[in-house]
């Protein structure tokens, strides 16, 4: 399965051209390795949740640094942001960078666009099926829910990729109409406050929608908010990305970059300083489309500086092992991390990991479990093995 969440093997990271920004594009060499740094960054971020820090912290009650890590490696409850949040915005974020470059590939091949349209919903169903199993695993029977990663990806491809296809303008039209769209339709829904948890137009759209499905109970609610009409916005976070995409293709430097992040997470402080909007991942309100897409602008922008334009990208192997094999990665945290652990524990006794103490022994446990699931990934990667869709 191809893997276009980064820019096919080869692709031209820009055009070809002259003065500064030719001179920008020339340095950058045949791909953007920036990219595939940053969806590791992002998905070891992800894996690393087997470290329990939040486990570690509530152990170490005393300990600022303890606590501060785990916060962030914690969903915020509802309104705000920690840098766990940041992940699945810079999932869908970088989808959205890495489509200018599979396009403009794919084109140079002599593909026809009826095969490209073909293709972009051959791996929308395929991205979608592969959200529905993994919220399937260990129920009783197939779990018809939408707002896994990988689904709320897949429900919104088709349409990036024909704006991808459309002229630019396109994209920034689509960008405010779906921003202002989906705060008109919340706020139209009435209620003392439109945007709370389980008390909003898309939790009723779900109470209608997931229970035409067979379920073994009817469907009330989502424990943590989560909306199917989430992929609505996550599609805004994706067309930031599009934009990003063909910036970089064009040889923009990383302050255009950085000025873009500025703007947006300005943007969406205040929307939410004004009460016009609060900034809710759960809901993926305007908002936070634009305060995380602030941080996605700005977290880009630094690895685009160090890898590309500086030349570090051996210093980030070992992040580079883990965004080449994106969906590997992701299904690898999500099937395999129980049996791993236990695994360790069988094979190394339940007294392996509490050398340095009992509050300390579940990060042990899953700095082993994480070596692990990271060193299986450097082995596919130095076999060839690169699951792609």
């Amino acid at each position: 399965m191809a893997d276009d969440m980064s820019p096919d093997r080869g692709t031209d990271a820009g055009s070809s051209g002259t003065g500064a920004d030719g001179a920008g594009r020339a340095a950058l060499g045949s791909r953007l390795a920036s990219l595939d740094v940053y969806r590791g960054f992002v998905m070891l971020l992800m894996m690393a949740e087997v470290l329990k820090l939040p486990a570690v912290a509530k152990a170490l009650p005393e300990s600022r640094l303890w606590g501060f890590l785990g916060w962030h490696q914690s969903h915020v409850a509802w309104e705000g942001c920690s840098l766990h949040d940041l992940i699945q915005p810079s999932f869908s974020f970088l989808v959205g960078v890495a489509l200018p470059f599979s396009l403009a590939a794919r084109q140079a091949r002599g593909q026809s666009t009826r095969d490209l349209v073909l293709h972009a919903l051959w791996r929308s169903l395929v991205l979608v099926a592969l959200g529905i199993f993994l919220r399937s695993v260990g129920k009783p029977m197939t779990n018809f829910t939408f707002e896994d990663t990988l689904t709320q990806i897949g429900l919104g491809y088709p349409f990036l990729f024909l704006l991808g296809l459309k002229p630019r303008r396109a994209a920034g039209i689509a960008l405010v109409a779906i921003l202002v769209g989906v705060w008109a339709l919340w706020t139209a829904w009435g209620g003392p406050d439109p945007w709370a948890k389980n008390a909003n137009v898309g939790h009723a759209f779900d109470v209608w929608f997931l229970n035409l499905f067979p379920r073994p109970e009817p469907f009330t609610a989502n424990k943590g908010g989560y909306l199917t009409l989430n992929f609505v916005p996550t599609l805004a976070t994706m067309i930031l990305g599009l934009v990003t995409g063909r910036w970089l293709r064009d040889g923009a430097p990383p302050r255009r970059l950085v000025i873009a992040g500025v703007v947006c997470l300005a943007a969406g402080w205040v929307l939410s300083a004004t009460g016009i909007c609060p900034i809710v991942k759960r809901i993926w309100t305007p908002a936070w489309v634009l305060f995380s897409g602030g941080w996605c602008f700005l977290l880009l922008a630094a690895f685009h500086q160090v890898i590309d334009r500086l030349g570090w990208r051996r210093q980030a192997w070992a992040l580079e092992v883990v965004g080449m094999n994106s969906i590997a990665a992701y299904l690898i945290a999500h099937l395999w991390e129980g049996f791993i652990e236990k695994a360790l524990l069988t094979h190394l006794g339940a007294t392996a990991f509490t050398g340095i103490g009992p509050a300390l022994a579940p990060l042990l446990h899953g700095a082993a479990t994480l070596a692990v699931m990271w060193g299986v990934l450097w082995w596919m990667q130095r076999r060839g093995i690169l699951l792609r869709i």
